[in-house]
This record gives structure tokens, C-alpha cells and sequence, in this order.
């Protein structure tokens, strides 16, 4: 083996110990790898959109840059690594500055192992070397995303390194080593953002907890972390939690344990916990509560259906998309056009309590929409019903309403003449009704004359033996 072979034999394996295996690849058929660099950023890194800095996201992660390295038989003697230069942020005019300075560390240190240097320099001074700073720029959809522009500070770098630090132009040669991996006509937003989850999932997933609950420590594996306010709980106690809400119909309630604390779980992590069946549940009633609450929706009256239906504004016409049934959004009947509402007498009966604590514009539209002749009439109706309610009984057979005006308690059915007791409502007997009172095992025993003037009834009674 020459002396070029063992040290890059000995290069590759010092890598291997090194880095773990999602960094550093090692090539089977020829002398190389991949090596993917996640660099390190500063603390409270911001991406903000289309330089609106209220589109403002934290992040702490972002997508690799992938050094793809093959070794040439006279490596490192005489030649450099072969390389590509690959990333998903970066511009072309700033990964050809770093092969740029790749090269110049090979010049630098020809004769020696130069990989190692290359990883430390990407991983550690590639932020301060292209003058990447928060909050980074991208544009969301379809144009071209910031990153993929040459920027100022990118074409002073580039002059800078081709001795050209009076001018802004020309703009530096686009390194054929340095290979975008994303359409620039892409949205990368996306694609940042969920890499930036994944590994905070990842970091999160091999940390421990103590689970505010039970007080047990594990794993960030087995715990759940509410988004908002960074409360962990352990997720045995969490599915436990949120499948008795569920079952209960409180799918507004899935909100962190923590006292006072109102964060929400979100619907992927609630899926997580429960299940299929809990979930296509939890889904519907979300759904149902979410359209409960917008004014602009309401719900097809015919049993079979129940659709949501979207209504026109300034309408009272509502048309299932289901059935195709359609009514008025007020009464829930079929649409009667300009017509009033019909009112059923149940309903009427609660229509004067509704209209006289109703506001000017309230009592307003119930006279457009029942009548104004409709809502007299519950009105009075109801004044009615309370005088009946507070001076007269029902007779116990037929029902008809009767009123005590003197006498004792023994009364008499105007409609169907039925004797009957007006303290219990008792049925009397035609051949003895005085035996109820007289019985000393009935309720009303010794109370014909409670609540009457014995003295002025007198004559009544002398009547009532005759």
C-alpha cells in the first residue's frame, strides 16, 4: 500500500470514529463519502418572509450542506478531493465562495489530509465567512426565493475573493461544484420549517422528563410537549386524558393540565394518543363546534340530513346541498318567501316572555318575522295563561280550568260536573263527596272549611245538606 493509500485510509477512518452515521457516509465501490454538515446557529435565529418582519419565525435548525468527496489515487501528495457542494438554503454565488475557500485550505495545506479541515471550517465558520445573519430572508411561493438571489454582501464577498473589492460587478463564476437541491421556483419555506420541527423532535425525543402527573422521568419519546407553553406530561397519562374528554364531548377541553395554563394539543397530536375511532370522533365534534360558531352556517332541519349550509348574507333562504331541501333559516320550515313565520302553540307560548326582554330592534324583527298581529296575541295569551295559572285549578277529569271564588273546598265541574277536592284535586263521589273530608286516613281529613270564613258560609252549607 503506498503512502498516499494509508493516509487516506486512515483519513476515512478517523471520519467513521468521528461523526455518526447520518453524517458521515463512507462509499463502498471508491475511495469517498458524504458528509452532511448541519451548522450551528446562533441563539435565537429568526426567518422572516418577504422582509415583513411579522411573518417571523424561530428557528433553530436548518437543512445540511452535503459535501460529496472522492479521493484521487495521488491524494493528498499532489491533487485535492474531488467534491460537489450541495445545498437546499444557500445561493449558488455563496456555496461557490465556499468552494473558493475549500480550495484555498487545500493550497494552504497541500501535501496533507485536508477533510477534517474542510468539516470544521463549514460547520463553524461558514455563517461568519458568508455574513449569514438573523433574521434570514426567504420568499414564500412561486418567484425565486431570496437565498437564490446575489446579494450585496454575496458580490462583495465574491469580489473580495477575486480581487475585485472596487466593484459590485462582474459577479463571480458560478462554481459548477455547487449544486442546488430544491427548484428555485419552490416555495422553501416549507421545506425549512419542517426540517426545523423534525430535529427539534429529534433533540426533544432524547432529553428526560418528569411528567407533571405521575412524577415518573422518561424519555422525550414517550412524552408529549404542548407547542404553546413547553408543559411536559408523559403520554400514558395524556391518551388517558384526552380519550375521557373525548368520550365526554369536551373536544374543545384538550388543553394543557398545567393549572391556569390554556395551551391546546394539536389535532396530530391528539391522533397520536387516542386512536382512529377516538379521533374520527374527536374530528366531528371539532368540526361540529367550529361551525356552531360561525354565524354564516346552520344546519339542514330535516332529521335524515342535517347538512351544514352555507347562508347568503341578508337572506332568511337556506338550500341544503345534500337534499337540496329548502327553508327559512329563522323557523326552520320550508321557505315561505315574504310570508311570516308560524308559530305552533307551544312555541307561541314562550314567544311574549322573548319579546317583551327583547331590545327596540329585538321586538322590531319578532314583528317582521311572526306579525305583529301574532305577537299581540302571544301576549295576551300569555298574560292569560298566568292569571289562570295563579287563580284557578284544572279539574281533575276533563282539565278545565276553575276558579274558588267563596265556599268550602268541595267544588263542582262546571263542564262535566265532577265533584272534586280543591286542596288535593281529589275525584269525589257523587253519593257521599263530604265521606273525603270526614275520613280520618284521607289527606284533607277535618279541612272542608281551610281557608273559608266559617261564619259567612253557613247558608252554603244549609244548602248543600237541603
Amino acid at each position: 500500500m503506498s503512502e498516499d493509500q494509508e493516509a487516506q485510509e486512515d483519513e476515512l477512518l478517523a471520519l467513521a470514529s468521528i461523526y455518526d452515521e447520518e453524517e458521515f457516509h463512507r462509499a463502498k465501490s471508491a475511495q469517498g463519502g458524504e458528509i452532511q454538515l448541519c451548522l450551528e446557529l446562533p441563539p435565537s435565529f429568526k426567518l422572516i418572509v418577504d422582509g415583513n418582519k411579522q411573518t417571523e419565525y424561530d428557528i433553530s435548525f436548518l437543512p445540511p450542506l452535503v459535501l460529496n468527496f472522492e479521493l484521487p489515487a495521488d491524494y493528498p501528495s499532489s491533487s485535492s478531493p474531488v467534491y460537489t457542494l450541495s445545498s437546499k438554503w444557500l445561493s449558488r454565488d455563496q456555496m461557490t465562495s465556499l468552494c473558493k475557500r475549500l480550495d484555498g485550505l487545500w493550497e494552504e495545506n497541500q501535501g496533507c489530509v485536508v477533510l477534517f479541515t474542510w468539516i470544521q471550517f463549514l460547520k463553524e465558520e461558514a455563517f461568519a465567512f458568508l455574513d449569514v445573519k438573523s433574521p434570514l430572508e426567504v420568499v414564500k411561493g412561486g418567484n425565486a426565493p431570496v437565498e437564490w438571489k446575489r446579494s450585496e454582501a454575496g458580490v462583495k464577498r465574491a469580489g473580495s475573493l477575486t480581487g475585485e473589492n472596487d466593484k459590485l460587478e462582474p459577479l463571480l463564476e458560478l462554481d459548477p461544484r455547487a449544486v442546488l437541491v430544491v427548484d428555485p421556483r419552490t416555495d422553501i419555506l416549507p421545506q425549512l420549517l419542517d426540517f426545523d420541527e423534525a430535529q427539534r423532535q429529534k433533540v426533544f425525543d432524547a432529553k428526560a422528563f418528569c411528567c407533571g402527573i405521575c412524577f415518573m422521568e422518561k424519555l422525550g419519546s414517550g412524552c408529549l410537549c404542548f407547542k404553546e407553553c413547553q408543559h411536559v406530561y408523559c403520554k400514558t397519562c395524556m391518551t388517558e386524558y384526552f380519550q375521557i374528554q373525548i368520550r365526554d364531548g369536551n373536544v374543545q377541553c384538550l388543553n394543557c393540565p398545567e393549572p391556569k395554563c390554556t395551551s391546546l394539543a394539536t389535532p396530530s397530536q391528539v391522533k397520536l394518543l387516542v386512536g382512529e375511532e377516538l379521533f374520527a370522533r374527536y374530528d366531528r365534534l371539532l368540526l361540529q363546534s367550529s361551525l356552531d360558531l360561525m354565524a354564516d352556517v346552520v344546519y339542514c332541519p330535516r332529521q335524515s340530513c342535517c347538512q351544514a349550509v352555507m347562508v347568503e348574507p341578508d337572506t332568511t333562504m337556506g338550500i341544503c346541498p345534500a337534499c337540496q331541501y329548502a327553508f327559512c333559516t329563522l323557523c326552520k320550515r320550508g321557505y315561505h318567501g315574504l310570508s311570516h313565520c308560524k308559530v305552533t302553540a307551544d312555541e307561541l307560548r314562550g314567544l311574549r316572555d322573548e319579546y317583551i326582554s327583547a331590545s327596540a330592534e329585538g321586538k322590531k324583527f319578532m314583528e317582521q318575522r311572526f306579525g305583529k298581529r301574532v305577537i299581540q296575541r302571544a301576549v295576551e295569551e300569555s298574560f292569560s295563561r298566568d292569571w289562570l295559572n295563579e287563580n284557578c285549578k284544572g279539574c281533575p277529569r276533563c282539565g278545565t280550568n276553575i276558579q274558588k271564588v267563596d265556599g268550602c273546598n268541595k267544588m263542582t265541574c262546571t263542564s262535566c260536573k265532577q265533584y272534586f277536592c280543591w286542596l288535593c284535586l281529589g275525584q269525589l263521589t257523587r253519593v257521599n263527596p263530604y265521606s273525603h273530608f270526614n275520613n280520618p286516613s284521607s289527606p284533607c281529613f277535618n279541612q272542608l272549611f281551610q281557608g273559608v270564613d266559617i261564619e259567612e258560609d253557613d247558608a252554603f252549607w244549609s244548602d248543600e245538606e237541603d
